[in-house]
């Protein structure tokens, strides 16, 4: 099998399955990320308690 038929065969089976959004939404999915994830998160800083009841009251916000 040609590789442009399994795309086309693994297209079709994601729709049949998941439907067309549900398909997209799959394969949204299945981008590669960038940066170095473990790096990042050991330099992220932890918000204060203030900072964090800001933000909680900011979004609750209708």
């Amino acid at each position: 099998m040609k590789q442009a038929e399994i795309r086309k065969n693994g297209y079709k089976a994601l729709v049949d399955s998941l439907g067309v959004v549900g398909m997209l939404r799959f394969l949204q999915q299945l981008e590669v990320g960038s940066g170095d994830y473990t790096l990042e998160r050991h330099q992220a800083s932890v918000p204060t308690l203030e900072e964090f009841q800001q933000f909680t009251h900011t979004v609750s916000k209708p």
